[in-house]
C-alpha cells in the first residue's frame, strides 16, 4: 500500500481531531501508513503514545503535510499550511467550501484534490456512513440539552420535595433533523417537558416516538429526501408570528436549523427575544459569524438581554464533547477514503453519484455542481448524458445546498 495518511492538529479553538487511534488502528492493518502531528489528539484526550501504540508515526506539521497522500483535517487549514500542499495530494475536512468558494479555486489552481464534507449528498443511502453533519450534529443536539440544564435556574423535572413540588421545565426544540431529535431526547431524559417544532409534517412520528408534543407549523416546507427547502420571506414572516406563540410558553428553546454554505433563517426574531420572560435560555446552534437562529445571538458567547433572558451562541458543542465527536468524524474520514482508494492506489471518481459532489476539486478543476454555482461557473454535462441536454443540464440540477441540517 503506498497511501500514507496524516492529520493535522487543529486551531486552539478546535478540541477535535479529525484521526482516532481506533480508526488509525484500523487504517495501519489495512496497510496504510499513518502520519499524526504531535499533539494532534491533546484536546480529544487521545495522547501521542496512543496513536504510536496504534500504529502511527508521530511527527512534526512539516512532515505530516509533505509525506502524506491525503490529510484528514476538522476545519479548512490556515492559508499557510493550504500554500504548502501539493499536487496530486488529498484534502478531506470541513473546508467552508461554500462559505468561501475563492480557496477552493486556489486548491484547483494547485491541483490538490478538496473533498468538502458539506458538499456530500446525504439523500444518498450509501453517503451516510461518510456524513459528517449528521454524526457531528448528534453530538451538538445532546449537548445542547445539556448546556441549557446547566445554564437554567431551576430543575429540569418534576421535583416533590417536602418543601413542595417543582414543575418541570419546558422545553421547545426548533427544528427535528439529528440535531433536533438529539435535543429532544435528551430534554426528554432529563425529565422536561418537551415540543418539537418542524416546517416538514413528516417529522411528526419521529418527535412523537421519543415522547415529545409535534407542533404543527402551518408552513410546510417538505423538500427532497425529507431535508427541508429554504422559505421565502413571507414564509419566513409567517413562520416567525406563529412560533411567536410557542415561544412565550417554554422556558428554554433550543434551535437548530441550518443551511450549509448560507445565513441561517432566522427563527426567533428580536420581538420575540424581548417578550420572553426573565430567566428564558435560547440555545442557538446556528450561531455563526454569517448569524443565528436566534436574533443577537453570537458565537460561543452568551449573551443576557435587558429582560433577562439569556442566548447562548453554542457553534461549537461537537468540540465540547471532542473524544466522542472526534471518534464518529474519523469513521466519516476512513468510509471516505476507502471510496476513493481502489487497487491501492487513489482513484477519484468523479462520475459516481456521492464523489462527484463531494469533491470540491480535482486535477485542476472544479467538481462539484454546488460549487460551480457558488462560483458562477457553468454546471459540468454529466458523463451519460447527450449532447442535446448538456446545454439545459444547469437547468435540471438540483440544489442540495437549500436542505436544512436540523430544520
Amino acid at each position: 500500500m503506498s497511501i500514507v495518511l496524516s492529520t493535522l492538529k487543529e486551531a486552539d479553538h478546535e478540541n477535535r481531531v479529525a484521526l482516532s487511534p481506533a480508526v488509525v488502528s484500523r487504517m495501519v492493518k489495512d496497510g496504510y501508513q499513518v502520519l499524526v502531528e504531535k499533539s494532534s489528539g491533546e484536546a480529544a484526550y487521545f495522547s501521542d503514545q496512543a496513536y504510536t501504540d496504534a500504529g502511527a508515526k508521530v511527527v512534526d506539521r512539516n512532515t505530516a503535510i509533505s509525506d502524506a497522500n491525503v490529510i484528514a483535517v476538522i476545519d479548512r487549514p490556515d492559508d499557510a499550511t493550504l500554500a504548502k500542499l501539493k499536487s496530486g495530494q488529498v484534502l478531506i475536512g470541513l473546508l467552508s467550501s461554500l462559505i468561501d468558494p475563492d480557496k477552493m479555486e486556489q486548491l484547483a489552481k494547485q491541483k490538490v484534490t478538496a473533498l468538502s464534507f458539506e458538499l456530500l449528498p446525504r439523500t444518498i443511502s450509501r453517503a451516510q456512513s461518510m456524513d459528517v453533519l449528521s454524526s457531528q450534529a448528534s453530538v451538538a443536539g445532546y449537548k445542547a440539552a445539556l448546556v441549557a440544564a446547566d445554564d437554567f435556574t431551576r430543575y429540569m423535572p418534576m421535583m416533590i420535595t417536602a418543601a413542595g413540588t417543582a414543575k418541570p421545565a419546558k422545553v421547545l426544540v426548533l427544528g427535528t433533523g439529528v440535531a433536533g431529535l438529539q435535543a429532544i431526547g435528551t430534554a426528554k431524559r432529563l425529565g422536561a417537558e418537551v415540543s418539537g417544532y418542524d416546517v416538514r409534517p413528516a417529522s411528526k412520528g419521529e418527535v412523537e416516538s421519543l415522547g415529545a408534543k409535534f407542533l404543527t407549523s402551518s408552513v410546510s416546507a417538505a423538500g427532497a429526501g425529507g431535508y427541508a427547502r429554504q422559505l421565502s420571506a413571507e414564509e419566513q414572516q409567517k413562520q416567525q408570528e406563529e412560533l411567536a406563540g410557542f415561544i412565550k410558553q417554554n422556558d428554554i428553546i433550543i434551535t437548530t436549523a441550518q443551511v450549509p454554505g448560507r445565513k441561517p433563517p432566522l427563527l426567533v426574531p428580536e420581538t420575540s427575544v424581548k417578550e420572553a420572560s426573565a430567566g428564558t435560555i435560547f440555545v442557538d446552534l446556528a450561531a455563526s459569524d454569517l448569524g443565528g437562529n436566534v436574533a443577537g445571538s453570537k458565537p460561543s458567547e452568551t449573551i443576557t438581554t435587558d429582560n433577562g433572558a439569556r442566548i447562548i451562541g453554542a457553534q461549537d458543542m461537537a468540540s465540547q464533547l471532542p473524544t466522542a465527536s472526534s471518534e464518529m468524524y474519523a469513521k466519516n474520514v476512513q468510509t471516505v477514503i476507502k471510496s476513493i482508494v481502489k487497487d491501492d492506489a487513489l482513484n477519484i471518481d468523479t462520475d459516481d453519484d456521492v464523489l462527484s459532489e463531494l469533491v470540491a476539486t480535482h486535477d485542476g478543476e472544479i467538481i462539484s455542481d454546488r460549487l460551480r454555482k457558488a462560483l458562477n461557473l457553468p454546471v459540468k454535462p454529466k458523463a451519460d448524458e447527450s449532447t442535446d441536454t448538456k446545454e439545459d443540464s444547469s437547468d435540471d440540477t438540483k440544489d442540495q445546498s437549500d436542505k436544512k441540517e436540523g430544520a
